[in-house]
Formats: C-alpha cells, structure tokens, sequence
C-alpha cells in the first residue's frame, strides 16, 4: 500500500505554470525536486497519464500521487526525544503521545520527532518502515499510539488498519451545545486555495466519523469520537 495517496485537481489560478511548478505550489509540504522525481518515476500521474515536469498545465486536470516512500529510511537520524512508554514486549511498543510532539519527519520538522526518539531507544526499528509507525496523530493531539517492532507485528497492524478491525477513539471538547451524538460522512482533501489545509471537497477521501456526548457544559460539549475510515 503506497504511503502517501492523494487526489486532487489542479486549480484554474495556476494554468500555464509547468507541472513541477503547480505542484510545488499545491504541496508545500514536499520540496519541488522530490516531485519532480515522483513525475518521472511515473508515481504521480494526471488525468491518468504520466507527464513530463516541463508539460504546461491549463486548470481542471486531476493529479493522484500514489508514492511507495516519501523519504528514505536512511535520512531520519537517532535522537534523544523523551518517551512516555506504557508497555513494550517483543513485539509491539505502546507510548503516550504528548501535545507538541510530531510523529513522523516532515517539512518544517525534520528532527525532535517521535521516530526520531523511536530510533535513538530502539535502534534495531530502524529496519521497519518508517521504524514501526504504522498510524499517526496530529501535533497537537494528545494519544495513545501503538508501534510494531518486528515485521510480523507490522503487518498484522497494518492489515488490522486496513480491515478496521483496529478501532481508534479520541475526546473532543467541541464550542456549543450538542442535543446528541451523529455521525459525520464528508470527503476530506487538500484545501483548494491553501494546501496546507485539509477541507470538505467533492473529489476528496472517505472520511465517516461517529461521535457520542460523553459530558455537557455550559457552552461546551465533550464527544467520545470514533474513526471509522482514519481520516476526520
């Protein structure tokens, strides 16, 4: 399964740029020369067809990048990141993430991540794809997150991800007054306008998420909330 998977179109405002262009402007997160080679490796293709980086583009195509490595295993460096460790064994390792910490290497924060402190504590992850993650939270989230130690505990994890039979619940203090508890089911996607933003789009990704009233407040509402695809 590629680990990165993205649909989306190009906006009109960038017509007559060169793909690489377009796509330097449409994914920030990634720098122009990794794109170009993900164009000529084929791994991103529009309208279905691979271009050349130099092809002009006039608005409206529809870009997929479906790429097996954003980056190699290689570039991410051991480093001493404080762990909040719940339980390891020879298989899995389960740890507390805590509110600032990025999971995974990435513009803008290419050090101090969890992997980073995964690699400097267990060396031997470094073996793994991506040493043993296999699911993500957000920065400023705070939860628990279960990584793999040996190939086989891989596997079952990512299989167990990908057949939801792994369930994710969070807690959300939402602004409001909720009556009661629904479901929300709305493609998500890159924001058209602000790439760095996810957004509500047709052409977007399934995105199905339950959530109950676990208490009420005066103007807020706490929700026990449960992914059902891995993306809200």
């Amino acid at each position: 399964m590629p680990e990165i998977s993205e649909q989306t179109e190009i906006p009109e405002s960038l017509a007559g740029k060169r793909l690489d262009q377009a796509l330097a402007e449409m994914f920030p997160d990634y720098s122009r020369a990794r794109l170009q080679s993900w164009v000529k490796q084929g791994q991103i293709r529009v309208n279905q067809k691979q271009w050349r980086c130099k092809d002009k583009v006039r608005g409206g195509e529809v870009v997929a990048l479906n790429v097996e490595e954003s980056i190699e295993q290689t570039e991410f460096e051991p480093e001493p990141v404080a762990l909040d460790v719940l339980h390891e064994d020879e298989s899995i390792i389960i740890l507390n993430k805590p509110k600032g910490l990025v999971v995974h290497p990435a513009s803008g924060n290419w050090s101090g991540t969890l992997l980073n402190g995964l690699l400097h504590r267990y060396p031997e992850l470094g073996d793994l794809p991506r040493a043993g993650i296999v699911h993500r939270l957000d920065k400023n989230t705070t939860g628990v997150m279960v990584v793999a130690r040996n190939l086989k505990s891989h596997k079952s994890l990512v299989d167990a991800l990908q057949a939801r039979s792994m369930g994710r619940e969070y807690l959300a203090l939402v602004q409001g007054a909720l009556v009661a508890g629904g479901t929300i089911d709305a493609p998500i996607g890159r924001h058209p306008k602000d790439r760095k933003r996810m957004a509500v789009v047709n052409n977007g990704k399934e995105a199905v998420t339950h959530y109950l009233i676990a208490e009420r407040f005066k103007d807020y509402t706490l929700l026990r909330v449960k992914l059902e695809t891995g993306r809200t």
